[in-house]
């Protein structure tokens, strides 16, 4: 019912905007997917967790490889694979996951190293795995690495909505407490708020969001989605709540300007037809053209914002942010 109600909106959707219907379900993703990535991005860079990403990628590939196992040995038909793969692919990641911050927590080794540890876990598993996929399945790897925005299942649009549906309210009701446990753990801990439920939420979500935007729009494209747009925001912020909002506008933008200038570019090759650039690809380019005109930017508003009477943004020293107009040296966003 709720694939039926999707094809049903974008059917609307593109009579009334007189486009294709795969242009309708290229931007529907990719506005889902980057008001996902946009709510978590200044987290994930906040926390260094850039690699981890990365690792939930790879775990995805071998979820993938799980689910398809689990259908072969169970003899299922063919049609449950639409709903298995997906189901076990992400709870293989929110296991992965959950896995990293335990291990972490048990051993006290740093982020990157435990990260390191899974990542290589994912990357044994799946290579396990791969002949099940090459041999018994119509897994596509080229889809899963680079994304189709051109053929969206409206079943991949229904997931993301429902995801929408769930972290939204819980980033919401959470914020605040998810900010200081990536922000300033010291001060969360002086106010009594639980450094390792807020940490186990977060990796959670961060797994469910990475698993089931890979299905739409492929696993290069979420890592540059979560990382690229919050990199360049913190650019030009001042605080969290700025970071936080210019994270989202960069990401809708850098994906909806990815997607026009996908449209409209097209290069010839000898005299043959026009071939167009992939989709995800460019709008990857366009986030990272976004990241270095967000330097640019900065740079120029630091130079001219004393001459204007104006305040200069905070410089980053070792990893930390300094705000000149601040009397201490902060954590990023604890300058008012």
């Amino acid at each position: 019912m709720p694939v039926e109600w999707m094809t049903a909106l974008v059917d609307w959707l593109a009579n009334t905007t007189d486009t294709y219907t795969f242009v309708v379900k290229g931007i529907l993703a990719i506005l889902l997917v980057c008001g996902l990535c946009g709510m978590l991005g200044s987290m994930v860079v906040g926390n260094r967790m850039s690699f981890f990403s990365d690792t939930m990628a790879h775990s995805a590939f071998a979820g993938v490889a799980l689910g398809y196992l689990g259908v072969l040995l169970a003899h299922s038909d063919k049609s449950t694979v639409a709903w298995v793969v997906p189901l076990v692919m992400v709870a293989f990641g929110v296991l992965v996951g959950i896995g990293m911050i335990y291990v972490r927590e048990q051993t006290g080794l740093a982020h990157d190293t435990v990260i390191g540890v899974f990542f290589a876990l994912a990357i044994g598993f799946g290579a396990m795995l791969f002949q099940v996929l090459a041999v018994k399945s119509s897994f596509n790897p080229e889809h899963f690495l680079f994304g189709n925005l051109v053929f969206v299942p409206e079943e991949n649009l229904v997931y993301l909505c429902g995801l929408v549906l769930v972290v939204a309210p819980l980033f919401a009701w959470r914020y605040n407490q998810l900010i200081f446990a990536s922000f300033n753990p010291t001060l969360a801990r002086t106010r009594g708020l639980s450094m390792k439920a807020n940490n186990y939420l977060f990796i959670i979500l961060l797994a469910m969001v990475v698993n089931v935007s890979i299905l739409a729009v492929g696993a290069l494209l979420i890592n540059a989605l979560l990382i690229v747009p919050a990199a360049a925001a913190a650019n030009l912020s001042r605080n969290l709540r700025q970071m936080f909002w210019w994270t989202v506008g960069f990401c809708a933008g850098s994906g909806l300007l990815g997607i026009w200038i996908a449209h409209e570019l097209e290069v010839r090759v000898d005299a043959g037809d026009p071939v167009k650039f992939g989709a995800g690809g460019v709008i990857v380019v366009t986030s990272v053209a976004l990241f270095f005109a967000s330097m640019a930017g900065g740079a120029v508003w630091n130079r001219f914002a004393p001459v204007l009477g104006l305040p200069p943004l905070p410089r980053r020293i070792g990893g930390h942010v300094h705000d000149p107009t601040c009397t201490h040296d902060h954590s990023f966003g604890q300058c008012p």
